[in-house]
């Protein structure tokens, strides 16, 4: 269970992505403006894994996914054991809306006409992975995908990872490498990235830090799939950079229950099952240091932080620090044992990444009122926070409806209005008999993009 991704992972940290747009199913975030630099931390059982588990354990013929370019997709794997530390999995994706379509086109439905379309080879995709346990501590994850719909270059990745007392250190290589800018919703290839993670075990309360060495090379693409163009972000751009955080959390519990949990019922999840209120806050100090041609166009990125910046055009090479701080709200009623109305659960996120430009808004702020003026717009959007808002509710049994969205505030509008960012809906079925792991069928109406996937030990 070493291997799996725990959610307090993601309370600040940027995860990599879930995305149908490639076999292996993610992409790392694009590095935004504010520190800390989108640094990628934890791990998860892979793509073909979760869709070896579903086959074996959960009756799962084929795995759907949708996204806008491909589709709708079916995918199956075929194990290959060889021994109890060494096994390789050989993934298969059948494009059915391809399908569906060129079988309209022929004009008829015979078995021969279907016989002749199964046939053509733009309706697969092939995806190879093998990990070779090394030691106990020590994992080697190779893998290859390809696509016969186009000539795209089939992606490559080699992950190692080795968990040390308190640690993880991890070094990954892919060529050509997706991320996924969340500003515009655009995903881009990197014709070849690498990054060396050292990270100490994430922990309820108390410090923690994460070192980051990652380099690009190549030009950015914008991916194929997206039909709109957009400028290529600058962390993207070739270079190299270290990125290191420290930081500080403390969990404080403001209520939780003290009932008995019915006796003989196992929760649905056990990681669900205390109604409590509880808050947490994180505090922290992000650096990074950037070399190349990312540095040039970083300092310009970055240049509401003023506090901590160093930059020489001479040598390509930039200096970044801030602060950064997260504040977070839980509540949850019910235990998840009853077949209804037993979990219902709230959770709430204020992200402030940059804490020169928070204490620049809020100078300014203070300044306007005691001098008796209007607070200005942009000092209004310094100070205001990056919010995420979690709704679960329970369906019936192991079922329940789960929806996830940050919010933001429209400035452009005389009326100060909210709207939703990028909420994600998804459907969780809990697997009982595991304690606390679940499939999620989840739909993101901004990217298009529908999965399902196999999570564990997450909240």
């Amino acid at each position: 269970m070493k291997k799996l991704r725990w959610a307090m992972d993601g309370d600040f940290w940027e995860l990599d992505a879930s995305t149908p747009r490639t076999l292996e199913g993610s992409a790392r975030a694009v590095p935004g403006k504010a520190l800390p630099l989108g640094v990628s931390r934890g791990t998860r059982l892979s793509r073909p894994k979760q869709i070896d588990f579903m086959q074996r354990f959960m009756a799962a013929p084929f795995v759907p996914s949708f996204s806008n370019h491909l589709g709708l997709t079916l995918q199956r794997v075929v194990t290959i054991p060889f021994n109890d530390n060494w096994f390789s999995i050989l993934l298969a994706q059948f494009n059915l809306r391809k399908f569906v379509s060129s079988l309209r086109g022929s004009g008829g439905a015979d078995l021969k006409s279907i016989g002749r379309l199964l046939r053509d080879k733009s309706l697969y995709a092939l995806g190879f992975s093998s990990e070779l346990l090394l030691t106990p501590d020590d994992t080697l994850l190779l893998s290859s995908d390809f696509y016969y719909a186009h000539a795209t270059t089939p992606r490559k990745k080699a992950v190692f990872h080795h968990k040390f007392p308190h640690h993880n250190l991890m070094l990954e290589v892919v060529w050509p490498a997706l991320f996924l800018d969340k500003n515009n919703a655009n995903y881009w290839d990197i014709p070849f990235s690498m990054a060396l993670d050292w990270a100490s075990l994430p922990s309820d309360s108390g410090p923690s830090y994460h070192l980051c060495l990652h380099h690009n090379h190549g030009s950015p693409k914008q991916f194929e799939g997206d039909d709109h163009m957009a400028q290529v972000p600058a962390s993207l751009l070739p270079g190299f950079s270290v990125k290191g955080a420290f930081s500080y959390k403390k969990n404080v519990d403001i209520w939780r229950s003290k009932a008995q949990k019915l006796k003989m019922v196992q929760p649905y999840d056990i990681f669900l099952s205390d109604p409590h209120v509880s808050a947490s806050g994180i505090i922290g100090i992000a650096l990074t240091a950037a070399f190349g041609e990312n540095s040039v166009t970083s300092c310009e990125d970055t240049e509401e932080i003023k506090y901590f910046s160093f930059h020489n055009p001479t040598l390509k090479s930039t200096l970044l620090g801030d602060i950064f701080a997260s504040i977070s709200f839980t509540a949850q009623h019910g235990k998840f044992q009853r077949l209804f109305s037993d979990l219902t659960r709230f959770h709430a996120r204020l992200d402030f990444p940059s804490g020169s430009k928070f204490l620049s808004g809020a100078t300014q702020l203070v300044q306007d009122i005691l001098n008796s003026h209007q607070p200005s717009l942009e000092a209004v959007k310094m100070i205001c926070p990056t919010t995420t808002l979690s709704l679960q509710q329970q369906i019936a049994g192991p079922f329940s409806f789960r929806v996830d969205s940050g919010f933001a505030i429209d400035f452009k509008n005389k009326g100060w209005h909210i709207h939703t960012d990028e909420p994600v809906f998804a459907i969780e079925y809990a697997l009982q008999v595991l304690g606390s792991a679940k499939a999620v069928a989840w739909y993101s109406p901004k990217h298009q993009e529908f999965m399902v996937e196999l999570r564990f030990f997450e909240t």
